[in-house]
């Protein structure tokens, strides 16, 4: 038997998502097959509010009949219930009285046991206002600024070893992976050749930087932050921060900075650990302003830092001192927003109290309604648990979005093994889980400067088992990349269609490769891209500029098999049609209504191998039928 429930704003807008505001009335309707004999149904639900533990129980009323359905309903008030996490469970009296959870498709219910396996998860946040209106239908373009581009205008420090070999160097690395690396080598990519390819990056329909951090610091990478105030001279300092932010404007591009506040290096002004500085650390002197910042276990060499990294100290963010210097009245946040930057990815959001989250983002906002928070969350960030506490980033206050990269797990899975069940049960999981507005912003990725290349990944050997050294010179054979180049289009095509925004870590449009860190960080082959990947990338930057479906079109799932993935963004004006053929065969489209090709408005039945297509239809979405077969 298959059990039904559909969910209805203020009595009539259907919801298909399981995360309201506190003010919005839900009118909850269960179909439950005649043949059960049900009686009663009420719901129980168990929740996390913000103050306290709550349970409640809600008494369903017959509403009716749908064939061969009883239909029940209950109205609730989110605001009875109130802001917090929940997870609730359907008792359904019959001759024998059984429960109702969670299901594999959105919208079925399942038999369950009386325990807390198959709960269905509700959210109930604080309303909010749309905020990064111009992020959406908007891609994102990832830069690790040392390996970009140079433009041959700064100086490098005395300590860096510059490695002048751009498109066949081979980056520092440690002898195992996890070991100790200087990361004092540089390529020499600047900010000011960042400006010399905006028009590159702007092709690609890109219309968000997002810099891996550019604050001065000792390494390559800065993720070693010595002073939150100054942008690294290696970069070009202010003078060529102000000129990127001037040029990014001209072409209706914003920037986000990478927000590094768990940690700082221990080269830095604050821990000073080396003496680089005049002013007093926190390891000189207990005595130093800085000192409260961290958490010393035994003065001075036993402090906690990062993953137990030495050289990054981890920062208490909880501490009044530290938030006002980041957060406060001409602090760090105030000061990169008022520049003109548009907003923060925070590293290790997880590590980052509450008390910080919300600080930070109402520091953006006050600066900039339009400004925009995300954070690195690796899982599912609407009920994550860190360090033994739930995490509230979508509360309302904390996080506008997140890092998809439990959508980029599954995508990987499903294009290189046909794992639709996992692609399926993920999409359900961030559609059911995640508000609207979060769920709009996601920064849907493929690759980034923390996981191997995403060519590499798709096409191939695995790097399991080599050595470092092995790794810093493999490469994939000519048959490899044309197979994997043909994943890539399929998996880009997906996370451009998908909610959210699109994000192309820097190079992997043109065709990098590279395995776990540092070979995933190498220079921009300028001159030398894959030509076929960059126009595949402008091409689908130039459907996602002219649909406004990709900005808050509503998503459903049409079909999903180890063959054909097909997904629908729509409104009450027509839907766009997502397909991909992921099999070595072609499939054909049976369907009610007209599905034309996006760019040439021509009718498409056949479904190529390997390919994948983005059609339009003008139709009601309610109203249509699509079936596909070989």
């Amino acid at each position: 038997m298959i059990f039904y429930e559909k969910k209805y704003i203020n009595s009539k807008n259907f919801s298909s998502f399981g995360a309201f505001s506190f003010d919005k009335t839900v009118d909850f309707s269960l179909m439950i097959p005649r043949r059960c004999g049900a009686t009663n149904v009420s719901m129980h639900l168990f929740g996390e509010g913000i103050e306290n533990h709550k349970y409640q129980k809600f008494d369903f009323v017959w509403t009716g009949i749908d064939g061969a359905y009883d239909l029940y309903s209950c109205t609730i008030d989110m605001a009875q219930i109130g802001v917090g996490l929940y997870y609730y469970k359907y008792q359904v009296s019959a001759e024998k009285t059984f429960y109702l959870g969670d299901g594999y498709r959105l919208g079925e219910l399942s038999i369950i046991e009386n325990d807390s396996n198959g709960l269905i998860q509700l959210l109930i946040f604080n309303e909010k206002s749309n905020c990064a209106k111009w992020m959406h239908g908007g891609i994102m373009y990832q830069i690790f600024v040392d390996r970009f581009n140079k433009s041959g205008k700064c100086k490098p420090k005395k300590y860096a070893i510059m490695n002048d070999d751009w498109y066949n160097g081979i980056p520092q690395f440690a002898d195992v992976p996890g070991g100790y690396v200087e990361n004092n080598m540089f390529f020499g990519g600047d900010l000011y050749g960042v400006v010399e390819k905006l028009d590159y990056i702007k092709d690609l329909g890109v219309n968000c930087l997002y810099l891996c951090p550019i604050f001065d610091a000792y390494s390559n990478h800065k993720y070693d932050t010595a002073d939150y105030m100054s942008i690294d001279s290696m970069f070009g300092s202010e003078k060529a921060l102000d000129l990127l932010i001037k040029e990014a404007k001209k072409r209706d591009m914003h920037i986000i900075f990478d927000g590094v506040f768990n940690h700082t290096g221990s080269h830095s002004i604050y821990f000073n650990k080396d003496g680089n500085y005049d002013s007093i650390g926190a390891y000189q002197s207990k005595k130093s302003p800085y000192y409260e910042w961290y958490n010393f276990r035994e003065f001075p060499d036993n402090y906690e830092c990062w993953w137990d990294v030495k050289i990054l100290p981890r920062v208490n963010s909880n501490n009044k001192s530290y938030q006002d210097f980041i957060l406060g009245d001409g602090g760090v946040v105030e000061k990169w927003m008022k520049k003109g930057i548009d907003g923060f990815r925070l590293d290790v959001a997880d590590e980052l109290s509450d008390d910080f989250l919300k600080r930070l983002n109402q520091k953006v906002k006050s600066i900039n309604p339009n400004g925009v928070v995300y954070g690195e969350v690796w899982e599912d960030a609407s009920n994550k648990i860190a360090y033994d506490k739930r995490k509230k980033y979508f509360l309302g206050n904390e996080l506008d979005s997140v890092m998809n990269y439990p959508l980029r797990d599954a995508i990987i899975d499903y294009i290189k093994c046909g794992n639709f069940e996992r692609f399926y049960s993920t999409c359900k999981m961030l559609h059911s889980h995640y508000p609207k507005h979060n769920s709009d912003l996601l920064m849907n990725l493929l690759g980034t400067h923390d996981t191997e290349r995403i060519l590499t990944v798709l096409g191939g050997e695995s790097g399991q088992g080599y050595t470092n050294k092995e790794l810093s010179t493999k490469k994939m054979s000519k048959n490899e990349i044309k197979n994997a180049i043909c994943l890539l289009k399929l998996a880009y095509t997906i996370i451009a269609t998908v909610p959210g925004i699109p994000c192309i870590y820097y190079g992997d449009e043109a065709g990098m490769q590279g395995y776990r860190d540092p070979f995933n960080r190498l220079p921009f082959p300028w001159g030398k891209e894959n030509k076929e990947l960059v126009d595949f990338y402008k091409k689908i930057g130039s459907i996602r500029r002219k649909e406004p479906l990709y900005k808050d079109g509503y998503f459903k799932m049409i079909e999903c098999n180890k063959d054909v993935l097909s997904f629908a963004r729509y409104n009450d004006n027509g839907f766009v049609l997502t397909v991909i053929n992921r099999s070595d065969e072609k499939f054909y489209i049976d369907s009610n209504v007209s599905l034309k090709n996006y760019e040439t408005s021509r009718t498409i039945t056949t479904i190529a191998p390997k390919s994948s297509y983005i059609l339009k239809s003008n139709s009601n979405i309610d109203y249509f039928e699509i079936e596909f077969f070989k």
